[in-house]
């Protein structure tokens, strides 16, 4: 065969790598199970309908202003409880760590309140603000600062002691300790926290919705509930997972860019 020849034959694009087949595959096989399950005597299809009829809802809900709208206010209260978390998280984070006093200072405080549930707090917001975005917010970036500032404090305490002493020896100041020695080692820490919180910030987003009756996706699912419509209740929580599938694709393919020099990164690929 000529060369001329190899240039007509059509280029393929690059094949699907093997565990995204298998992804696909085991998807496809709860798919199927959801379609037929709810056709057997073992499931009634009153609580659990079929793969198909849960599609045909949500394809629905699509053309309706008020999903787009519920969508959008769910999103809103994630984004911006996380970019509140991510931001104190870093900087309590970077400002206690670097400074041993005030990190002994604060480790009985910080050890009582991290562990408090997000819920709890849904009396106090409530009484606070009521059942608008700012009760969302509140139990978003509670349960999400802890998610970074802990992981911040990790990175911290990680710095290599011999980098530390060569640092102090050379008396850099304070910024440049931070900019070159003590950020470079918590970044991936900082990137972990960040995943982390992006998942769990919409987690309360939605359960704050569905407890205290904020607009958005959760206060869709208990209308749903409540009416009786089982396949639209199936639909908005399809919706959930698929933007949490969303965030956590978007958040590893930043942590991956940002860390591009990191081993652990190098070593994904």
């Amino acid at each position: 065969m000529t060369t001329a020849h190899l240039g007509n034959i059509p280029r393929r694009g690059p094949l699907p790598s093997p565990a995204a087949l298998r992804g696909l595959a085991g998807l496809a096989a709860l798919v199927a199970v959801l379609e037929i399950l709810p056709r057997t005597p073992a499931v009634s299809p009153d609580y659990l309908p079929p793969a198909s009829t849960t599609g045909r809802a949500l394809w629905t809900m699509l053309g309706e202003r008020a999903y787009w709208s519920a969508v959008g206010d769910t999103l809103t209260g994630w984004g911006l409880g996380l970019a509140l978390a991510v931001g104190g998280g870093v900087v309590a984070g970077v400002v206690i760590g670097s400074v041993p006093l005030l990190r002994a200072a604060t480790a009985s405080t910080v050890e009582f309140l991290r562990p408090i549930p997000s819920v709890a707090l849904v009396p106090v917001a409530v009484l606070l603000y009521g059942t608008d975005l700012r009760s969302k917010l509140l139990l978003v970036v509670y349960a999400s600062f802890w998610q970074v500032f802990v992981q911040v404090l990790a990175g911290l305490q990680d710095v290599d002691p011999v980098a530390d002493d060569t640092a102090r020896s050379y008396r850099l100041g304070t910024w440049y300790r931070i900019r070159y020695l003590l950020w470079p080692t918590a970044l991936p820490y900082v990137m972990t926290g960040i995943r982390l919180a992006a998942t769990v910030a919409l987690v309360l987003a939605v359960t704050a919705e569905l407890v205290i009756g904020a607009p958005g996706l959760g206060q869709q699912l208990a209308v749903a509930q409540s009416s009786g419509a089982v396949p639209q209740v199936y639909a908005l929580v399809l919706t959930t997972g698929l933007i949490g599938v969303a965030v956590n694709l978007a958040a590893r393919a930043v942590e991956r860019r940002v860390l591009h020099w990191h081993q652990s990164q190098r070593t994904e690929r």
